[in-house]
């Protein structure tokens, strides 16, 4: 996708303890960025995690997140981290992601998450509240 195609974005700057030797972002820490990219992703949609979401009886739990390296961030580099929602099911979500800098896009993501009842931790259907955040943060219902 290009940077265009993302409605939310959030802007980070590399910090010294995120670079390994060689210079450039440890792999492990794009995950990091993703996760706060869809904190604040959350925030914008008027549904701050996780007290937005438990207070109505759900919460979201990560089943799979996948990242492709295409170039490398390096300390103080500035990067957006693109998020948008790209599949809603019945009980679980999609996120795309992608992080850019500059012109330059640098890592490509999901992280598939499914909605559970917090106390009990079983899968439960997506709540009608969150669809429509999200499809009015996004611009359009990305449910199936």
């Amino acid at each position: 996708m290009a940077r265009d195609d993302y409605r939310f974005a959030h802007r980070m700057r590399v910090r010294w303890a995120e670079v390994d030797k060689q210079g450039i972002v440890f792999n492990g820490h794009y995950l990091m960025y993703f996760d706060v990219a869809i904190t604040e992703y959350w925030r914008a949609a008027g549904v701050p995690y996780p007290q937005g979401l438990i207070e109505h009886g759900s919460d979201l739990y990560v089943v799979k997140s996948t990242v492709e390296y295409h170039r490398s961030a390096e300390y103080d580099d500035e990067i957006d981290v693109c998020a948008r929602v790209a599949r809603i099911g019945r009980s679980s979500m999609n996120f795309a992601l992608e992080i850019h800098r500059g012109g330059d896009h640098l890592v490509s993501g999901e992280v598939v998450y499914v909605n559970a009842d917090p106390e009990t931790r079983r899968s439960a259907p997506v709540p009608e509240f969150l669809r429509q955040a999200v499809a009015a943060l996004e611009g359009r219902d990305p449910s199936v």
